[in-house]
Parts: structure tokens; C-alpha cells; sequence
């Protein structure tokens, strides 16, 4: 039960290389709860993106003074 909520939180928080994907997993870890959690944390690192932010802010120390 714990993984199932672990990869829904996770699905929502992450950045997919393509936009439908999150609704593709979400679903399959709703409709096969248990399977469908063993799949999503073994291909995980293969759907993610890596590429940084698009907003990144750069703040410098003296102005956070």
C-alpha cells in the first residue's frame, strides 16, 4: 500500500519526456496496483527527464542579507 501511494505522489511530481505518460502510468497503477508499481519503479529512470528547470533563479548571497 505504501509503494502505491509512494508512485502515485511520484507520478505527479515528475517530469515525463513525454506529457501523456504520467496519465498512461497513473492509470496502470490504478487499474494493476501491484504490477503496475513493480513496473513504474524499474522503468522509471528511462521515462524521467533530466534537463534542468527552465526557471532557475540566481540569487546572490548579498542580496538574500
Amino acid at each position: 500500500m505504501v509503494f502505491w501511494f509512494w508512485a502515485i505522489f511520484d507520478i505527479t511530481r515528475s517530469r515525463f519526456k513525454t506529457p501523456y505518460m504520467s496519465t498512461v502510468w497513473f492509470l496502470a497503477i490504478l487499474f494493476f496496483p501491484v504490477i503496475g508499481c513493480l513496473l513504474y519503479f524499474l522503468f522509471r529512470k528511462k521515462l524521467i527527464t533530466e534537463s534542468p528547470r527552465k526557471f532557475q533563479p540566481k540569487f546572490n548571497r548579498r542580496d538574500l542579507n
